[in-house]
């Protein structure tokens, strides 16, 4: 077990490397813009490439082309990669709407075919190298109506002069929450640059491809044996985070197909992750149902939803201002995976540590990208977080590694179950090579167990009858107990509703009993207790008449279809009774002899009343034979 997770943390670590992006006979340059301008003269372009980052002039509402500078008034310097809301939140609005020109001055020490890498520039833009327009995205202009969005990666080739060169770049942006560069530019050697862009395609088509692999093997899977929807939740997933990592990155999709709406882009983009967490959930409450609460999903559902509708009827200027809301669900979501899968690997299971550890990554290259596109991290967030997380787009790498990972546990499981049907397999051929002697065998046996069986039934009910009435009786007056008195309570209740005939209760109290204790000794009072259970219970004439003790020296009695003056004759019979029966009391405050107080009550059952009513009537009558001196029966309605 040790070797095979050594061998899958080493295949995870294969992985990384592979699609970390970075390039080992590459060298970046630490050089940085200052003013304006920056100095390449020792830059060695054969094996080191330069992020133009740092200060650049920026002219802000202004769109200057290169022969329009000597009448242009430059705004400040702008730290690149950077958006520009937090430049201008002192002059404009906030929402990052509006358009500027950058420029940036390089110096080199000899003519050179080089290449500039240009990411994403939210949302169109223009560029200018020495005075030549070299490339563009969208369409830059002053509005919303007559500007045109678009989302590319490009690579611009130029002819570098000694001395100085000109770097002049128009941006506008009235789609997004945050406008401007937000990630590097890079200059290099045409080699280099290519190499880049190459690199990066080829590792995105091969997440693509990898997961759109995963996610269909699962699907026909799930077509195969449609009572495991894991296969299908965890199909659809991979789909999905395949169909978003054409549409981020290097954006493939738009480099095949660059007149494609980008609204409907970026719509489908949103979607896919909207639509991927709750997807993810629900993969893990089917493959781990005994540790996930169902409501997670109806929450995670929910939310998907509410933001999905959100992204389909409203423009991306309006979705993407909320996105990070959705991002920090989702990174609530992810924590709360890792919580409980790390209660599952406690619980010994033999999956989870490998699902733990994809969710690990998928966290962390998730937190990478949502901190590095977040727009309230780049207008507000602290400069040692943008210097940490300076990798986009890592999540789809992660996405890939959480699918892999997760594809061996299903594909473990999946195995585990073909392993049991083998040994059932086998078992089934061996028991039917042997099933005659078997039969026999198992028939002796089975009359054998049947005989004794019945043995233990019959003795079993003996003792369960025994039990039911021990649980049911007052094992000191031998009358049935408070528990047994309500059951048939409810019974008889619902009868007499249904059948519209009166119902009586009659609650008796012992007088001074405690007084009888104190004086006698407890052995005289359940001696006592008993003698008036006996009592009690043969001065009743029906058999429907049922007598309980209610609890310490109270007793009940309830008699169905029984009126007031019928209820009162009973209540008076049961108090004389008791008197002759002239047991001792010297210590009572009524008589020398032990007495009882009696409350009565009769009724119809309605629909507005209960059996408690009932009960607490008779007891305010109980109360009332009480509070006028004893040894008295008193009714109440």
């Amino acid at each position: 077990m040790y070797n095979r997770k050594i061998i899958l943390i080493s295949i995870i670590l294969i992985l990384i490397i592979f699609l970390s992006g970075c390039s080992s006979s590459l060298l970046i340059s630490e050089h940085k813009a200052k003013n304006g301008t920056i100095d390449l003269t020792q830059v060695q372009f054969d094996n080191e490439l330069v992020q133009l980052d740092g200060e650049w002039e920026f002219y802000w509402k202004q769109l200057i082309e290169p022969n329009e500078l000597k009448k242009s008034f430059m705004t400040g310097y702008i730290d690149i990669p950077n958006t520009w809301n937090q430049f201008i939140e002192s002059r404009e609005s906030k929402k990052g709407y509006g358009y500027a020109t950058y420029r940036l001055i390089f110096i080199s020490d000899e003519n050179r075919r080089l290449a500039l890498k240009i990411p994403r520039v939210r949302t169109a833009y223009k560029l200018w190298i020495n005075g030549e327009l070299i490339t563009s995205s969208g369409k830059v202009d002053r509005t919303r109506t007559s500007m045109v969005p678009q989302y590319i990666p490009k690579i611009a080739f130029l002819e570098s002069q000694y001395g100085t060169n000109e770097i002049l770049i128009q941006v506008s942006n009235f789609h997004q929450r945050s406008g401007g560069i937000l990630e590097g530019i890079k200059l290099g050697s045409e080699e280099q640059i290519l190499s880049l862009r190459y690199n990066a395609i080829a590792r995105e088509i091969f997440v693509f491809g990898s997961l759109m692999f995963i996610g269909t093997y699962h699907l026909a899977l799930f077509l195969f044996r449609k009572k495991d929807k894991s296969r299908l939740y965890f199909g659809l997933f991979c789909i999905l985070i395949g169909i978003r990592t054409l549409l981020v990155g290097e954006c493939f999709f738009i480099y095949l197909f660059p007149e494609f709406n980008w609204e409907i882009a970026h719509k489908i983009q949103t979607l896919t992750f909207y639509l991927g967490v709750p997807l993810m959930l629900k993969f893990f409450i089917c493959i781990f149902p005994e540790y996930f609460h169902k409501w997670l999903i109806i929450l995670a559902t929910f939310i998907g939803a509410t933001f999905g509708i959100l992204v389909l009827f409203t423009q991306a200027r309006i979705f993407s201002s909320v996105n990070y809301l959705y991002q920090i669900w989702t990174i609530v979501a992810i924590i709360y995976v890792l919580f409980i899968l790390t209660r599952i690997s406690i619980h010994k299971d033999k999956d989870s540590w490998i699902i733990i550890i994809g969710a690990l990554v998928l966290l962390f290259t998730s937190l990478n990208d949502i901190i590095f596109l977040s727009p309230w991290i780049n207008d507000n967030g602290p400069s040692i977080l943008k210097n940490i997380f300076k990798t986009p787009n890592l999540s789809s790498f992660g996405q890939l590694i959480f699918a892999f990972l997760n594809s061996l546990v299903l594909a473990r499981r999946f195995s585990n179950s073909l392993r049991q049907e083998e040994i059932m397999t086998k078992k089934l051929t061996d028991m039917n090579i042997h099933l005659d002697d078997l039969v026999l065998k198992r028939t002796k046996n089975l009359e054998i167990s049947a005989k004794k069986i019945e043995q233990q039934k019959l003795e079993l009910e003996r003792v369960n009858n025994y039990l039911e009435y021990l649980a049911l009786n007052d094992s000191l007056t031998g009358v049935w107990n408070r528990r047994k008195y309500d059951e048939i309570m409810k019974i008889e209740w619902n009868k007499s509703l249904e059948d519209k005939t009166p119902i009586a209760l009659i609650l008796i109290d012992i007088d001074d009993f405690k007084l009888f204790n104190d004086t006698y000794g407890h052995m005289a009072g359940d001696q006592c207790l008993a003698k008036i259970g006996e009592t009690l219970k043969s001065s009743l004439s029906r058999s429907t008449d049922i007598l309980a003790r209610y609890g310490g020296e109270e007793f009940v009695v309830l008699l169905s279809d029984t009126s007031e003056e019928d209820a009162m004759k009973t209540a008076n019979k049961l108090r004389n009774n008791i008197l002759e029966l002239n047991i001792h009391h010297r210590a009572s405050s009524v008589n020398n002899f032990v007495t009882v107080s009696i409350g009565v009550t009769s009724v119809v059952p309605k629909d507005n009343l209960s059996y408690r009513d009932i009960f607490l009537t008779v007891d305010k009558a109980l109360y009332q034979a009480k509070a006028e001196g004893k040894n008295q029966v008193k009714f109440r309605k």
